[in-house]
C-alpha cells in the first residue's frame, strides 16, 4: 500500500495571492548610502574579510578512487571522514618517503 502524501500544511496560493500595502512598507528600513557604507567592517581603514582565512597551504580537489570497503570504513567513523582519509595519507606517505622504494618527487 503506498504511503500517503503529506502537504506543507500551509496555503502557499493564498500567500502567493498576497498583495503587501503601501503602510507594510514602513517596516523595511530604508537602504541608503550610509548604511551601504556601514556595512563592511574596518579595522583601521583597511577592510576586514568575513568567513574563513584564507589558507596558506589550500587543500587541492582531487578524484580518487576507493575500494569500496575502505570507504564505507572510513564513512562509518562518522562526519570528517574526508579529513581522516587525508591524515591516513599522510601518515602512509611519511612511511613510504622514508623508505628507499619511493621515487623522490
Amino acid at each position: 500500500m503506498p504511503a500517503k502524501k503529506r502537504g506543507l500544511g500551509s496555503d502557499l496560493k493564498k500567500i502567493d495571492r498576497r498583495v503587501v500595502q503601501p503602510h507594510e512598507y514602513d517596516e523595511i528600513p530604508e537602504l541608503t548610502e550610509e548604511w551601504f557604507a556601514s556595512a563592511d567592517h574596518r579595522r583601521g581603514g583597511k577592510l576586514v574579510r568575513r568567513g574563513r582565512p584564507k589558507s596558506d597551504d589550500p587543500k587541492q580537489l582531487v578524484s580518487l578512487r576507493l575500494d569500496a570497503e575502505v570507504l564505507r570504513w572510513f564513512k562509518r567513523t562518522g562526519a570528517g571522514y574526508q579529513s581522516r582519509i587525508g591524515e591516513a595519507a599522510i601518515i602512509q606517505g611519511g612511511r613510504l618517503w622514508q623508505s628507499s622504494s619511493c621515487p623522490a618527487l
